[in-house]
């Protein structure tokens, strides 16, 4: 492909897929598909029905570069700018947390309880510790479009692509980008609030697939010493910004329940529901405060 003369789509295809399974990419077949269709702007029914049409050049060296970045470990989707989450499109940077299927757990699990709030109250207010991209209140704002949320991160980086995509989305007027330390510059109080914290015990960051060491956000994945620093945090800090009967739903690792569990309810919190992935780990664990 580094001859940049125009190809045909078919062709390209076939060389794309055959790069990446030489390279040993997981699943060359979707990943070249992905890569031709967004860099020459196509689609998988024109591949289909029109496999001689014609890449001009420029696109094919594009192509080729994007092909380079995959093979040598670059995950597909840093590579395209964008992921998919929830049905919604949400650009990435080097700042985010790449949104995995897995967290939809923690939009499912909260929806029910912001339309209730919703409808009760006429709004539901959300604070979403650890934004990133926005993913978790982009999402739930884009279902309950009376509910509002305030998105936090240490990161600047990833403020500013999360506000990226709340106007993307058109939700930007639902939606406040807030740089804090965790609780440290949050105020008022809301109805939900809802974190997909780092929980990587810091030693075990060296064991991470090379996709995720090298190109997630270190920030994003380490929980500390044993990977519940962030939980204790959380625990201890949210009574304050929490309205009466309000939840908290926080993502865990899959093998963190009881350790979880034990850390809310020593900070007066009750379980109100767990939840499991599409893989069948233990993912979401929801939280009430105990009334006084």
């Amino acid at each position: 492909m580094a001859d940049q003369l125009p190809k045909a789509l078919g062709q390209l295809l076939r060389e794309a897929q055959a790069r990446l399974a030489a390279a040993a990419v997981d699943d060359p077949a979707l990943d070249a598909r992905l890569i031709v269709e967004h860099f020459s702007g196509t689609t998988r029914t024109q591949a289909i029905a029109d496999p001689e049409r014609k890449v001009d050049a420029g696109l094919v060296a594009e192509i080729d570069a994007a092909l380079r970045r995959r093979a040598g470990g670059e995950p597909v989707h840093r590579i395209l700018g964008y992921r998919e989450f929830y049905g919604l499109r949400l650009s990435l940077s080097p700042e985010t947390l790449e949104p995995r299927p897995d967290t939809e757990t923690l939009v499912e699990a909260m929806l029910p309880f912001v339309r209730a709030v919703a409808v009760q109250e006429g709004e539901c207010r959300i604070l979403d510790l650890g934004t990133g991209t926005g993913a978790i209140a982009l999402a739930l704002l884009s279902a309950v479009p009376t509910a509002k949320a305030t998105g936090v991160d240490l990161s600047a980086g990833a403020l500013a692509t999360a506000a990226r995509n709340a106007g993307q989305l058109g939700l930007v007027g639902r939606f406040t980008a807030l740089q804090s330390d965790w609780f440290e510059k949050v105020f008022g109080r809301y109805h939900v609030i809802v974190a997909n914290p780092p929980y990587i015990p810091s030693e075990d960051i060296g064991n991470l697939q090379d996709e995720v060491r090298n190109f997630d956000p270190c920030l994003a994945l380490d929980g500390g010493a044993d990977g519940l620093n962030p939980y204790r945090i959380i625990a201890a800090e949210a009574a304050r910004f929490l309205e009466t009967e309000g939840r908290i739903a926080v993502e865990i690792g899959h093998t963190q329940h009881n350790e979880v569990r034990e850390i809310f309810a020593a900070a007066g919190y009750v379980p109100r529901g767990a939840f499991r992935d599409l893989g069948g780990n233990d993912r979401v664990i929801v939280f009430e405060a105990i009334k006084p």
